[in-house]
């Protein structure tokens, strides 16, 4: 089972953006980016995520920062979306319906942080990855709150150990197969020019074709990439509020799954 997303590049700064990068704003709308999200079973039950890029021109790929993916980097990190980062937000309710006063949330943030349960029905999850293996899970209450920054990182249900992705296949290699789920380094001597990784994190299965992660139920998903070329950063969605706010549920797809 696989939920497909095109994802599309933010347009209010287009014209500026491809004369600093040096193209053609059609070389910016031909920027292709693919999302899958998948079901899998092995070994338990998981939520893949698996993100190809394409540019269309050499000198694009010249100027993407896209860091080789090294097992040593895998580790949690803040502030990801400050360089080229794979982003995607699930949202839902959660699953025994109770709530949760809004005072008691502020104070939980401010002493027990990683304690705050995802209850209320406009909660969501914003996972953040690095190329190169470093990962951020965050849990947020409703629209960007709490405001905190960094935000309130996302904790398995011990309340004790923060969320965390796996790598999928992670090995770099110089080309990329359609039929690969490997992750790749750049193809340097081809274009178009092709970049993948792949994540997964645990899910639990409910009655009814449903599916939750930390404890709730997955409604919504909203996979993102922000790609930076050298000192410019690109936004990509399949939907885009104006200026671009990966955080608008208004514009994040339902998960069909």
């Amino acid at each position: 089972m696989k939920q497909a997303f095109n994802l599309h590049l933010a347009t209010e700064t287009i014209a500026k953006d491809a004369q600093q990068l040096g193209v053609s704003i059609e070389d910016l709308e031909n920027i292709s980016i693919e999302v899958s999200a998948g079901i899998i079973q092995q070994p338990a039950l998981q939520l893949v995520l698996t993100y190809q890029v394409t540019l269309p021109s050499q000198i694009l790929a010249n100027q993407l920062h896209w860091s080789t993916w090294q097992q040593t980097q895998v580790n949690f990190t803040d502030y990801l979306w400050e360089e080229t980062c794979l982003e995607c937000f699930i949202a839902g309710s959660e699953i025994d319906g109770s709530t949760i006063d809004y005072e008691d949330i502020v104070a939980r943030h401010q002493t027990e942080p990683h304690k705050i349960p995802l209850q209320q029905a406009t909660a969501y999850i914003e996972i953040n990855a690095s190329p190169d293996g470093r990962y951020a899970l965050y849990q947020f209450q409703s629209y960007r709150n709490p405001a905190a920054l960094p935000p309130v990182p996302l904790y398995e249900t011990d309340e004790t150990t923060r969320a965390s992705i796996d790598w999928n296949n992670h090995k770099d290699v110089t080309a990329l197969s359609v039929a690969s789920h490997l992750s790749s380094t750049p193809t340097a001597v081809q274009t178009p020019t092709h970049y993948e990784r792949s994540f997964s994190l645990p899910i639990t299965q409910l009655p009814n074709q449903q599916y939750a992660i930390a404890n709730m139920k997955i409604k919504q998903i909203h996979p993102c990439v922000i790609l930076w070329f050298g000192e410019t950063d690109l936004y990509f969605a399949s939907g885009h509020a104006s200026p671009p706010d990966f955080h608008n549920r208004d514009y994040w797809p339902n998960f069909e799954l």
